[in-house]
């Protein structure tokens, strides 16, 4: 067999990879895991998404290819659900473009636009996909640091004048993935004005938007004026609807930067099948009221979790947003830590160097594990810990 290209070799392995080949070794022992370390929600859509996806796929023409672009009614739906969420307007026609799920979207736009010498700016503690994207590029990544002085937000003033020149895209999330970190419209109106004077395409990657607690409602960056046009935003339906599975996802935002991943995107995929776009909209006209009866579901986890840290060797804030708890490990290093989790009490978290530079010394706790798994899993870790 001829070798692997240089691009491949050049990339890390990718986290969830390894994890779940180290379950698979335990499981195959007969050792039952908890796994805390994937965003995987254990709830199932509405029961309307599931409904309208049976309804749709028994509908002879709809096995077909639905285009590059998605079906027009999907993308409507999406531009109706910004004026009702946002009061966001939105030309379905040319500010909307459906992907394969967020991920798809931040790699394709990464290749859209990066070329070997550019750079992509990325927050220190990040998803990985934003600098895995730049690195299949060819370009390089400029870590912002980003860490709980910063409360977790970039600062641009922090980013030298010739790193700026170089720079074509700017990445950021929230509520934030993994450190559960929120933001508000002051914040997208700073990096907003700051990527404009340096011609820089700021990119949000907003999939835990519907996924907040204690009252907090996160915003989107298409809420400041003109950002629509100049800036780019993916939503997901993985987390906001519990579809991790079905992989659908919309970019939104300036339409000539939609063109371009659009070329990109023409050459890698067909579309989505038609029914999932169906189900898409039935999943963006759910009530407010499933989306809060579940995040109370999270919210209680949540509080679970938090009240539990203490006597398992671990700190952290209480977050705002998103599937996760950032936790410092308080004695040792993260990686012991992890792996005494998963051989003695049987859980696995995610490793926050896994996140970025500054990623070092914390985990990730995904609360997207039902709630009898998760009393096992606390039970287990004060079992361990007690003893270590």
């Amino acid at each position: 067999m001829p070798s692997q290209s240089a691009r491949l070799n050049a990339l890390p392995p990718y986290v969830f990879v390894a994890i779940s080949e180290r379950i698979r070794q335990l499981e195959a022992d007969g050792i039952p895991v908890v796994r805390l370390d994937i965003g995987n929600p254990d709830m199932p859509p509405p029961s309307a998404v599931i409904e309208s996806l049976a309804d749709s796929a028994r509908q002879p023409y709809n096995h077909g290819y639905s285009g590059y672009r998605g079906t027009a009614s999907f993308r409507e739906e999406v531009a109706q659900y910004y004026k009702t969420r946002f009061n966001v307007t939105i030309n379905p026609e040319t500010q909307v473009l459906p992907v394969i799920g967020s991920k798809e979207g931040i790699v394709n736009l990464s290749l859209a636009y990066l070329d070997r010498g550019d750079l992509a700016l990325v927050p220190s503690i990040s998803y990985p996909a934003y600098s895995l994207g730049a690195q299949l590029a060819g370009a390089d990544v400029h870590w912002i640091p980003t860490n709980v002085t910063t409360n977790y937000l970039p600062d641009t003033s922090s980013i030298p004048v010739d790193v700026a020149r170089r720079s074509k895209l700017f990445w950021v999330n929230y509520p934030n993935n993994p450190t559960g970190a929120t933001t508000d419209l002051a914040f997208y109106h700073d990096v907003l004005d700051y990527c404009m004077a340096n011609d820089i395409l700021l990119v949000s990657d907003n999939p835990y938007v519907e996924v907040t607690f204690d009252g907090y409602i996160a915003p989107s960056l298409l809420e400041v004026p003109s950002a629509a046009d100049h800036t780019v935003e993916f939503i997901s339906f993985s987390k906001s609807y519990n579809m991790a599975g079905w992989r659908l996802g919309a970019a939104v935002g300036s339409p000539k930067a939609l063109k371009t991943l659009l070329q990109i995107k023409s050459n890698m995929d067909s579309g989505h099948f038609k029914s999932i776009y169906d189900a898409g909209i039935t999943a963006l006209e759910t009530p407010q009221s499933w989306i809060e009866s579940r995040n109370r579901i999270y919210q209680r986890r949540r509080d679970k979790v938090i009240a539990a840290l203490p006597e398992i060797g671990l700190e952290a804030a209480t977050p705002k947003g998103s599937l996760y708890i950032w936790a410092k490990v308080l004695q040792g290093d993260a990686n012991t830590y992890i792996e005494h989790a998963l051989t003695e009490a049987h859980v696995t978290f995610a490793p926050g160097a896994a996140y970025g530079p500054d990623g070092e010394g914390f985990i990730r706790i995904s609360l997207g594990v039902e709630d009898n798994q998760l009393n096992l899993a606390i039970n287990n870790l004060k079992s361990w810990y007690a003893k270590a």
